[in-house]
């Protein structure tokens, strides 16, 4: 029986490219051999090797509630009773589809797909239907999954990896694909189909958008006929009960989901108003499909989720974020580094250095910070002394609803050891 960590990642790599499923898990980009997860619950999880670590990966968002919450491995072990996949229509399907209607202003129909890569594509697919343009533009750091068309100026592991794009996608491929500066509303063109953001950029490191930004490209979406499309996979039901739009008071076209929407199950979906999904085959010329789309344990996993969390609770949580990050940031800055921990909702990111700096408002800025070294240290004497980051200073925090005041208060004791660690390397 295999027993190490560094056993199970060698035999993974003798069957999987890298020996791993996504390249930011290899630990490529901070060194060292990765942990390989056993089993999880609440704010933890546990390495094969017997290891427990507050967990701040939390699936990179998907886990609001924390791993295996009871509530939902009940509503899916009861779906699976009933069978796991049909590729008919379910009344899971419905119910999550009512619920997320329900809960975002504007948003009147969705269909769900199996990622959040499949919800943003598709939702590419059906702007330049509903147009007939073919332009979109993306801004630069914003990762968007890793279709041929967006996987161009990303960030998260594209960037990790010092990765202008892919190989394999062809310069036919991006040719349709424009990249702007994030935080500059661009002047647009009656060839643009859509213009796709994060409304907070959470793939390099945690970027807010800058006052006016999203009401900027709204305008500019409707002075040229564009439409505005919010990549909500990281966003979508963990900034507040409706998302973005409630809590930025700008309204998009059309809305992409993911993480939160299945529990910790794969799923993703896009949606928008009637007028527009009307574009989508059966009823209108732009194809679509998944076979697993609305699988039943996803609907039953997202929909307990949703129905288990409040208004109420959103801001709580942003407020117990908001002062976990100022702790965080003081904890670090008494060791001996320069810290900022920006914060937007529940969302956090985090920034060191060796010298003062402000925070940043592009991926250019982010990058300097995010390429100096500091985070590698930081990350392993974090997870030497039982805290897991996201092994790559280009992802955020996730803080759930599962971690204690006492999680977060260890958490810091823990980074201002880390953090003098890592100023002295």
């Amino acid at each position: 029986m295999t027993e190490s960590n560094a056993e199970w990642f060698e035999r993974a790599q003798k069957v999987i490219p890298g020996g791993v499923d996504s390249p930011v898990r290899s630990f490529r980009s901070v060194g060292g051999v990765p942990y390989t997860v056993a089993s999880g619950s609440g704010a933890y999880v546990r390495d094969v090797e017997g290891t427990t670590y507050i967990d701040f990966v939390q699936s990179y968002g998907a886990s609001l509630l924390g791993h295996a919450h009871p509530a939902v491995i009940e509503s899916i072990r009861a779906a699976a009773l009933d069978g796991t996949t049909f590729g008919a229509p379910t009344r899971g399907e419905v119910l999550l589809a009512e619920a997320l209607t329900a809960r975002v202003a504007g948003l009147e129909q969705v269909r769900f797909v199996s990622s959040g890569t499949e919800a943003v594509m598709s939702a590419v697919r059906v702007a330049r239907g509903a147009t007939g343009r073919s332009k979109i533009l993306k801004f630069d750091g914003c990762y968007h999954g890793h279709s041929d068309g967006l996987l161009v100026a990303g960030g998260s592991g594209v960037a990790q990896m010092g990765l202008p794009g892919s190989a394999g996608v062809t310069e036919g491929a991006v040719g349709d694909t424009l990249v702007a500066p994030y935080n500059v509303v661009p002047n647009l063109d009656d060839s643009v189909a859509a213009v796709l953001v994060e409304a907070v950029a959470a793939n390099m490191n945690l970027v807010r958008p800058a006052e006016n930004f999203l009401r900027g490209l709204r305008d500019e979406c409707d002075r040229v006929g564009a439409l505005l499309i919010f990549d909500e996979v990281i966003t979508g039901f963990r900034l507040a009960q409706g998302g973005a739009e409630a809590y930025f008071g700008v309204r998009p076209d059309l809305w992409c989901f993911g993480k939160v929407i299945g529990g910790g199950l794969p799923v993703g979906a896009f949606g928008g108003s009637r007028s527009v999904l009307s574009h989508l085959a059966p009823l209108g010329p732009v194809y679509q499909a998944g076979t697993l789309s609305g699988n039943p344990l996803a609907t039953a996993a997202g929909l307990t989720v949703l129905s288990r969390v409040s208004e109420d609770d959103y801001q709580a949580l942003s407020v117990r974020v908001a002062g976990f990050a100022e702790e965080l940031r003081a904890a670090i800055a008494a060791s001996g580094l320069f810290a900022l921990t920006p914060h937007e909702g529940p969302l956090l990111g985090l920034y060191m250095a060796r010298e003062s700096f402000t925070e940043p408002t592009n991926i250019e800025q982010a990058r300097v910070l995010c390429d100096n070294g500091l985070y590698r240290k930081f990350f392993h004497a974090m997870l030497e002394r039982g805290v897991a980051l996201a092994p790559g200073s280009y992802e955020i925090l996730f803080v759930s609803m599962a971690h204690s005041d006492d999680d977060l208060r260890r958490t810091v004791e823990i980074a201002a050891e880390s953090a003098a660690i890592a100023a002295q390397l």
